[in-house]
């Protein structure tokens, strides 16, 4: 009887340590998997997936939607967050609801942290009950859209924060020479414009997995966007963009020591019996010369419209014709020398670099720019943003 009894304490004995680890290694799993459960049960009812986001996602930001980052500010939404998105923090629901659109009837897509995170149903439930009819949820949230491959974006008090703290990063304007030189640069940016950034990729840190952060012009400009790109395909695996770009770091910290005076006024020019009234910057035409000009007699001028395709195509001025930026150097033959031409863009970086372009390649031509930012409808008509 005593032998039965030792023998079975041995085997005891000998069984505990391969049955303890087991235990210690599958508890953090059943504790994920129950968190996850536990969440689902407060899950709000219209969810939606990456390929539902995506296809709201863009800059400049699509017309007709808001994608709302209900996770805490400064720890979160700060240091990275889907692009175009705003930050209503669940807890500050009640003092930001007036963010939300007037239209009741808006796509509103919330999204937070992941499928264990419940801020973003909280919130998605709290604008159904202000009236909101087409809410919906992105339950895998951030950590699925970066994992998926995708650009994050940061907010300026992040690149603050970063400056302050003499951390290391590498900000990028990816916005023309010209109007960096005339506008101003973030501190501690080195500016890279997108149209060269093949040729000034040697700028950027020899470390792939360094930090990098570019921006332009703000959510009208596709210019970081492409360099980011760019700068992933050279292998960087650290890439983000400051999407609300320079006209948000004015707005919170105002201009740079190094912002450049604005020129003199110009003068008014004259070809081919075309009066063009130009205006402050060189090169430059009068945005109320320019908007009379389209109404009354749109047939004086060529209007190029330097933007990507897919800008081009959801609106123009009517009548343009579209030249990207990139492709300009290859088809400045084609444009004529008999009538004047306007570039245009979104915000007037893009098109001041195809005038200072054109004018290095084909000094012959009459050709100006449009120094404004312009909103384009799908009909042809547009607005100038004083």
């Amino acid at each position: 009887m005593r032998t039965q009894l030792k023998t079975l304490v041995v085997a005891l004995m000998l069984a505990l340590p391969v049955a303890l680890p087991a235990a210690v290694w599958t508890a953090p799993a059943q504790a994920q998997a129950a968190g996850t459960q536990a969440a689902q049960a407060n899950y709000y009812q219209h969810l939606v997936d990456y390929d539902f986001v995506k296809q709201w996602v863009d800059i400049p930001p699509k017309k007709g939607v808001m994608l709302i980052d209900a996770r805490p500010t400064g720890r979160k939404f700060n240091p990275g967050h889907i692009p175009g998105a705003i930050n209503i923090p669940d807890d500050k629901f009640e003092q930001m609801q007036s963010l939300l659109p007037q239209d009741k009837n808006m796509l509103l897509i919330y999204y937070c942290e992941g499928p264990e995170c419940v801020l973003s149903h909280n919130s998605a439930r709290k604008a159904e009950a202000l009236g909101y009819t087409n809410v919906k949820v992105y339950t895998n949230g951030y950590p699925e859209w970066v994992a998926k491959g995708e650009v994050g974006a940061v907010a300026g008090a992040y690149i603050k924060k970063l400056i302050d703290e003499k951390a290391a990063y590498t900000l990028v304007d990816s916005r023309p020479k010209r109007v960096v030189d005339k506008d101003g640069i973030i501190p501690t940016a080195l500016n890279i414009s997108d149209s060269e950034f093949d040729k000034h990729s040697d700028k950027l840190p020899a470390d792939k997995a360094a930090e990098l952060i570019f921006y332009c012009g703000g959510l009208e400009c596709v210019l970081s966007g492409n360099s980011a790109e760019k700068a992933r395909k050279l292998g960087y695996t650290n890439v983000k963009t400051y999407a609300m770009g320079h006209p948000d770091w004015l707005k919170l910290y105002g201009a740079p020591k190094t912002a450049a005076a604005a020129p003199a006024a110009a003068g008014a020019d004259a070809q081919a019996s075309v009066r063009v009234e130009t205006g402050k910057e060189k090169g430059s035409v009068s945005t109320a010369w320019f908007e009379r000009t389209i109404k009354e007699s749109p047939g004086t001028l060529l209007v190029v419209d330097v933007r990507d395709a897919k800008e081009y195509a959801a609106g123009t001025v009517k009548g343009a014709i579209n030249i990207p930026l990139s492709e300009l150097a290859q088809k400045i033959a084609s444009l004529p020398t008999d009538r004047p031409i306007v570039f245009v863009c979104a915000t007037g970086a893009r098109s001041g670099e195809a005038y200072d372009t054109a004018k290095l390649l084909r000094a012959e031509l009459n050709i100006y720019f449009l120094d404004a930012k312009v909103r384009y409808a799908g009909d042809g008509t547009f607005s100038i943003v004083l």
